[in-house]
């Protein structure tokens, strides 16, 4: 059964949203605060969280990056607010959804399935060489240094891991996949992020993530800005 981390302070929110979910036929962990939350996920490896930003105490903004410290499992932001400073920042530091307050526990359930089936199923990750054991499909993306573990859901430069949120994995994929293509922003936020309203500057916040990690691995230039176009793969 697919464990559910559910993370509010308020109690009722927190039944109702428990109760959409075990109807829907997941189980479900509960934290009231941040800090319970991080050890609860780090107990249970809940397989996505649902986390309200205005917790008392340390946040829902510090338990997401400290999260993405151990752990890719999506997380789905609850909050009254639906400022888009808001919604950015929590798409940047690693969150997959954003959900304002009042919300339908029927539409959250169904963004619980929707960004869960978005996640590659578990199996087996593959050889370091080649697509993968008999040359299955898809398992494996690579260019020069870089090689990506679909089934894992795993970045490689060179050898070595670079530890990549979901949303920043998600993209890298997408510019791998059509190496030659020039993706505009537009494209890259419909990819991406089908659904969520965001502004275009996540996707530059997403590819500085992106280049930074691998240039601290010692990767020149992962992805490649063709001003007034877009971005693509590096010619790496």
């Amino acid at each position: 059964m697919t464990t559910v981390l559910v993370v509010d302070d308020d109690p009722h929110i927190a039944e109702v949203v428990e109760f959409a979910l075990t109807a829907a036929g997941y189980r479900v962990a509960v934290a009231g605060d941040a800090e319970a939350a991080l050890e609860l996920f780090k107990r249970d490896e809940p397989a996505l969280a649902i986390v309200d930003i205005n917790l008392p105490g340390k946040d829902g903004l510090w338990l997401c990056r400290a999260v993405r410290e151990f752990s890719q499992a999506p997380v789905i932001f609850l909050s009254a607010r639906d400022e888009e400073l808001d919604r950015v920042m929590g798409l940047t530091i690693g969150g997959d959804d954003y959900v304002t307050k009042p919300f339908s526990p029927r539409e959250l359930v169904a963004r619980v399935g929707a960004v869960l089936r978005r996640q590659p199923a578990p199996g087996p990750k593959t050889p370091a060489a080649g697509v993968g054991p008999a040359d299955e499909p898809g398992a494996r993306l690579a260019a020069g240094g870089l090689s990506l573990d679909l089934e894992s859901v795993e970045a490689f430069w060179e050898g070595a891991k670079i530890d990549l949120t979901p949303t920043e994995f998600k993209l890298l994929k997408t510019l791998c996949q059509r190496p030659r293509k020039v993706f505009t922003r537009e494209e890259i936020l419909d990819l991406v992020f089908p659904g969520v309203a965001v502004a275009d500057r996540t996707v530059d916040s997403h590819i500085l993530h992106i280049r930074k990690k691998f240039g601290r691995a010692g990767a020149a230039e992962i992805i490649s800005t063709q001003h007034g176009l877009g971005y693509c793969l590096a010619k790496i």
